[in-house]
């Protein structure tokens, strides 16, 4: 499986540790910025590198990673065939709800609200969690797809 990952300077090292993490994993990692940390960078700049990608390669998934993750959600939406679900900590559920009723293909993780640890088991969670394929829930997806 393929992940893009990007940050702003506030998920920049959570980004780091989860690359080597995902890494371990067996998993494809592509780092689309920052490459190095740098306190006045902008959000959109790399968030929006993982969302065109992920928009255009359909058998990938991405991760994002910001202060609260709520402007990287904003971003990574915007996109077609970008379903960015966010996750700032608290009951797990909701990435299994992403992921089962939403094919959620991106997460946003808000790194000043978990642990690093928090983030490895949520990224997880995520990514070995299957899409339902439920007709319901692909009626609603085919209907978020006609505002692309």
């Amino acid at each position: 499986m393929r992940i893009y990952i990007g940050s702003d300077h506030a998920g920049f090292e959570m980004k780091r540790n989860l690359i080597a993490f995902l890494i371990e994993q067996g998993l494809e990692v592509y780092d689309c910025g920052p490459k190095e940390y740098n306190h006045e960078d902008d959000y959109p700049d790399y968030i929006s590198v993982v969302a065109s990608s992920v928009s255009k390669d359909k058998d990938s998934k991405g991760i994002v990673l910001g202060w609260s993750g709520q402007g990287e959600a904003m971003v990574a939406n915007r996109f077609p065939n970008v379903r960015c679900s966010l996750y700032y900590g608290g009951s797990k559920h909701i990435l299994t709800l992403a992921r089962d009723h939403n094919d959620s293909n991106v997460l946003s993780l808000a790194s000043h609200f978990i642990t690093t640890q928090e983030a490895r088991e949520a990224v997880l969670l995520w990514l070995h969690t299957p899409f339902s394929g439920e007709p319901r829930h692909i009626r609603r997806i085919k209907k978020i797809e006609q505002y692309d």
